[in-house]
């Protein structure tokens, strides 16, 4: 907890929208540091994960939330019950959603729900490089704008970081004075084995196909920095739901698992700033997105199994 100065201004904010349309890639380009991991499959962010942004007197808490979805697993209900949390009591919303897409019945849920709560909300358009007549992006903010007055509207690219430097701007309108709620130098309240697990997690997601990466969870069993040299030696257990998918991640002559492993590691060692020493394993728990026991053991708590 930072040392307050009560002239310092703060704001939680909590950013939702549809699936996939670039929540986290906003939010590791606000913070100009990865924390949450990015991938082109929806349903990417399970928990809800927060970002610390401080700069000078303003300091920005966001909450990245899973996408909006139909729940289908006791896992999907966690993530839907956690985008409800997240909203309840924040500073202000950043709903996000993509460059010349028509509006949906979620996003106007959501609208429902700030003028319900009296809160606050900016609409930011992603993926504007994507757009190759403007005047469609034109059209679009018209038909948000409306069906509700958001506080602003800002066209982004996640991608280029083109226009996160306005929102950013007008993020910062949103906060008020009663002084800093973290350290200067925080950027996540996300534990390190977290971190480690969802980068292992990001990996999954790129390289292999359809439904295996989301039946899948990752434990970071031990995290061990050694005392003679700037080492972390760290144990992974990966758990799938079906024998045949552990096949398909281990791979032939555990090349896949290797591949993960690589590319997992690449990103600690960045984030980390040391050398990892990564051993994983995989292992089969049978329908363990359905099994509440299970999915508390992997993190997914906070009693929302009820």
């Amino acid at each position: 907890m930072s040392e307050n100065n009560f002239n310092d201004k703060s704001a939680f904010i909590a950013i939702v929208g549809r699936p996939n349309v670039g929540k986290s890639s906003i939010l590791n380009r606000i913070l100009g540091q990865k924390i949450t991991i990015v991938s082109s499959k929806p349903q990417t962010t399970r928990t809800r994960i927060m970002g610390v942004l401080t700069e000078g007197e303003t300091q920005l808490v966001f909450i990245d939330t899973p996408g909006i979805h139909k729940p289908r697993t006791e896992l999907g209900k966690y993530m839907v019950r956690s985008i409800d949390e997240s909203v309840a009591g924040v500073d202000a919303c950043l709903l996000v959603t993509e460059a010349c897409r028509n509006i949906t019945d979620t996003e106007l849920k959501l609208m429902e729900k700030f003028e319900a709560m009296g809160v606050p909300a900016i609409l930011a358009i992603n993926k504007i490089d994507t757009v190759k007549d403007k005047s469609d992006l034109m059209l679009q903010i018209a038909r948000y704008s409306e069906k509700y007055d958001f506080d602003a509207v800002v066209p982004v690219s996640a991608q280029t970081g083109s226009g996160i430097d306005q929102l950013k701007d007008e993020l910062k309108k949103q906060a008020q004075e009663g002084g800093h709620l973290f350290d200067e130098d925080t950027i996540t309240d996300q534990p390190e084995r977290v971190l480690a697990a969802e980068m292992i997690r990001e990996k999954m997601l790129r390289l292999l196909d359809k439904e295996i990466p989301h039946g899948t969870a990752v434990v970071i069993e031990r995290m061990k920095t050694r005392d003679d040299k700037d080492i972390i030696d760290m144990d992974a257990t990966i758990y799938c739901e079906k024998a045949s998918h552990k096949g398909i991640i281990i791979g032939k002559g555990g090349s896949m698992l290797k591949k993960i492993g690589t590319y997992a590691r690449q990103d600690m060692e960045a984030f980390f700033n040391c050398k990892v020493n990564l051993t994983m394993w995989v292992k089969v728990k049978e329908d363990w997105r359905n099994r509440e026991n299970l999915l508390r053991s992997f993190g997914y708590d906070n009693n929302d199994f009820e």
